[in-house]
């Protein structure tokens, strides 16, 4: 109950020298955690990046050993797998590279909003920061032929405050996007390899290739 407490000051405090925008920083940045928090669930829980099973199923059916395929397959908790042996050896290759597609598509769910979260960030800390200079000016302007010095280096800091706040949500944010990007883009690479592999393995002719 203290920690809350000390929490709620601290905000209180930040809001106090930062006003609104630093507010709506601090908003932006719990979405943000919770966005990434969110995806790294998802992506353990779908099996992302446990490719094991996958490659050794792509070399089971380059040397023709289907049977086998399908059984490493099973033990793989990648949900691409579960994709790959879905309906019998005559399956549609469109259709599963259709449920593949679903499938990177739930992975890249979220994105927009931390690519979004990245990008406004820096521009509400910077819009924050010439809010702030205004006003120290505009202070230093009410203060006529008595200018303290102190005044205006007190509301620069100020405003500056809000530029930091800013860099401080954005820049996390991009870092956690492109590896979550980087690793729906293997997912991708890897999919489309293991499509090939089952409908055209490399130990086939092209005449003896599954339609």
């Amino acid at each position: 109950m203290t920690f809350l407490i000390s929490l709620q000051t601290q905000l209180w405090s930040i809001y106090d020298l930062g006003g609104p925008v630093v507010a709506i920083l601090i908003g932006l940045s719990v979405v943000s955690l919770s966005v990434i928090l969110w995806k790294l669930w998802q992506f353990m829980t779908l099996g992302v990046g446990q490719h094991r099973e996958i490659k050794r199923a792509i070399t089971n059916w380059d040397h023709g050993q289907r049977d086998e395929a399908k059984h490493t397959l099973l033990q793989s908790r990648n949900a691409v797998a579960i994709s790959l042996i879905r309906g019998d050896i005559t399956a549609q290759k469109s259709r599963i590279e259709a449920d593949i597609s679903a499938h990177l598509a739930r992975l890249e769910s979220g994105f927009r909003i931390l690519d979004s979260i990245a990008q406004i960030a820096p521009l509400l800390g910077l819009f924050g920061t010439v809010l702030g200079m205004i006003d120290a000016f505009q202070a230093l302007q009410d203060a006529g032929a008595s200018v303290d010095p102190s005044l205006l280096a007190g509301g620069i800091w100020v405003a500056l405050l809000t530029t930091a706040a800013g860099l401080a949500v954005a820049m996390p944010t991009s870092l956690a996007l492109t590896y979550f990007d980087s690793r729906v883009a293997a997912e991708r690479t890897l999919a489309e390899t293991a499509i090939e592999a089952r409908f055209t393995p490399l130990s086939l002719k092209p005449e003896q290739n599954v339609a």
